[in-house]
């Protein structure tokens, strides 16, 4: 399939999801890391409504982000005329909770438990997230529309079929859907589309000194890799030939074996 008309049918995919789910769900957010992924699912939905996102988008702080990222988040924010929301859990940061206690102890606390908090004061119904199922083993058993029950855990084992776009829309009460409406991309395509749209990114994916970060999180826990690749097209020829893993930085994703996916279990992103 040509590149040009592969984009076009992953964005027409995409847009029908995010459209989908706001017809579906009066209670919506999206949730925005500031990443290459989560922009880019933001992008599609300013474009799914003629550049207004027309529910909230939140970002969940654990205080430990690069601040380049706060910075970008920002400037965006009020340059789309986002209705941008900050969640955390104050209580655990007021603790003391940080990366030195363990780094899925921290992912828990921070993010996982920041998040099932957020939701539920807010009551959302359902929620964007931008995973992809290349990018993490435990996304690739993900669908489209994802239910999680009243605790915000995630079955894996028992999920939906998804035959010919017929989606999960029903939620038990206290329960909510995680929506993803890029799941079906890859790296590659996140950069091919990126140049196509000109989709301003991060600073952080753009070679200094013989290194860039190919997924961004916490700083603490979020190693750059080896690479030359300061511009969109060289980013691109380097995912042409590279061995290395996406998340090869990422700190959690090492602790030990099924760690990502025990996270995700319990209600992680």
């Amino acid at each position: 399939m040509h590149q040009e008309e592969r984009l076009r049918r992953l964005e027409n995919e995409s847009l029908y999801v995010i459209r989908e789910a706001y017809r579906k769900f009066p209670r919506l957010a999206l949730l925005w890391s500031m990443g290459k992924d989560s922009t880019v699912m933001l992008w599609l939905a300013r474009k799914a409504f003629f550049g207004r996102v027309p529910f909230p988008v939140v970002h969940i702080d654990t205080s430990y982000k690069f601040p380049e990222m706060v910075k970008y988040r920002d400037e965006k924010a009020r340059e789309w005329g986002l209705d941008f929301q900050l969640g955390s859990n104050a209580a655990a940061l007021k603790a003391g909770m940080g990366p030195e206690k363990g780094r899925l102890q921290c992912c828990k606390a921070l993010k996982t438990d920041g998040l099932k908090s957020y939701l539920a004061e807010k009551d959302y119904r359902a929620v964007f997230v931008a995973i992809r199922r290349d990018e993490e083993g435990s996304r690739g058993k993900e669908r489209v529309f994802s239910p999680r029950d009243a605790q915000a855990k995630w079955d894996y084992r028992e999920q939906p079929p998804e035959l010919w776009n017929h989606y999960q829309t029903e939620a038990p009460p206290g329960s909510h859907i995680r929506v993803h409406p890029i799941l079906h991309w890859t790296e590659l395509d996140m950069w091919l589309y990126i140049k196509q749209e000109n989709i301003p990114v991060l600073s952080l994916y753009f070679a200094k000194n013989g290194q860039r970060y190919r997924s961004v999180g916490c700083a603490p826990c979020t190693g750059a890799t080896p690479s030359n690749a300061s511009t969109i097209d060289e980013i691109i020829e380097e995912l042409r030939t590279t061995q290395v893993s996406e998340r090869a930085g990422r700190a959690q994703d090492h602790v030990g074996k099924y760690a990502m996916q025990k996270l995700r279990e319990e209600g992680y992103m």
